[in-house]
């Protein structure tokens, strides 16, 4: 074959080759913002003003141990005095009107267990600035307790709903199921342990949920957004090459209170001792990269 003709293919086999190799160059990926949660039966106990409190006069607490959590907002705010909803909001859950009123859509909540990732999304969608406030709506909160029944200690699960309303058709705790098919109040409960179960609703308005802001920015009586000012401001400038991650520690110290018949400290539902608290009590979140 004449060397012209062979021309053609030479030239095109190059320009293929070229194009293969620039389609397998391996773009950088973009960074993310990785948001992950902490409880600390150790971090300071707050009430509804951010102040540190003890255990009301006549009830008893434990420190529960959290296996998983949902919340239904996040919010980073710039200033104390920035109103709630004027922030960069980086994160709604799905809320629905199937129950009546509208509520977190439990069915489609996002949960995550002790220091794992709640959510991850670009820090492309993140506008640009400096934060020095979080504001986070919780929605429920599953972990164990431990419970006197005929003189015997033992552990059960507790599922607190925490959340302004929520819409619930039904939730397992141990293999036992929960059928509810309607909208539940802050403050709704269910207990399981050895195959026992229960449920109950705490009163209006006795959920903690702190808020050091309570004066500058005040939040709306049972939404539960529990605010709390990171240790060192986050900066998110628009530039950002790697991960950034924020972890969203909760105060868990004795944050299950009841009221006390027997005056053992000791959580006996046989005796009428009844659920008055459920809240975390407190947020510290902190910046990593």
């Amino acid at each position: 074959m004449k060397l012209f003709k062979l021309l053609p293919i030479i030239v095109f086999g190059i320009l293929m080759s070229c194009g293969e190799d620039q389609d397998d160059t391996p773009q950088p990926n973009s960074p993310n913002l990785i948001i992950k949660l902490k409880f600390d039966p150790t971090q300071e106990r707050l009430g509804n003003l951010g102040q540190p409190v003890s255990v009301g006069s006549g009830n008893a607490a434990q420190s529960p141990t959290i296996n998983k959590m949902s919340a239904n907002y996040i919010e980073f705010a710039p200033t104390a005095t920035t109103a709630l909803g004027t922030g960069e909001i980086i994160f709604n859950g799905d809320e629905t009107n199937a129950g009546g009123d509208q509520a977190i859509n439990f069915q489609n909540a996002v949960f995550a267990g002790n220091n794992e990732t709640f959510i991850t999304i670009p820090l492309s969608d993140v506008a640009a600035g400096n934060y020095e406030w979080v504001r986070v709506s919780l929605a429920y909160q599953e972990g164990n307790i431990n419970v006197l029944v005929n003189g015997q200690d033992y552990t059960g699960t507790l599922a607190s709903f925490v959340g302004y309303n929520s819409y619930i058709t039904s939730f397992d705790l141990n293999g036992s199921t929960f059928d509810v098919n309607e909208n539940r109040h802050q403050g709704f409960w269910a207990f399981e342990a050895l195959g026992f179960t229960t449920q109950g609703q705490a009163p209006p308005g006795s959920t903690t949920v702190p808020n050091p802001l309570f004066d500058s920015s005040p939040i709306p009586q049972g939404s539960c957004v529990v605010t709390g000012e990171f240790e060192n401001a986050l900066t998110i400038t628009g530039n950002e090459s790697q991960d950034v991650t924020v972890t969203l520690s909760f105060s868990i110290n004795n944050s299950f209170e009841w009221t006390e018949v027997n005056m053992d400290n000791k959580y006996e539902p046989e005796a009428g001792e009844q659920v008055v608290d459920m809240g975390l009590r407190g947020l510290i979140p902190s910046v990593s990269n």
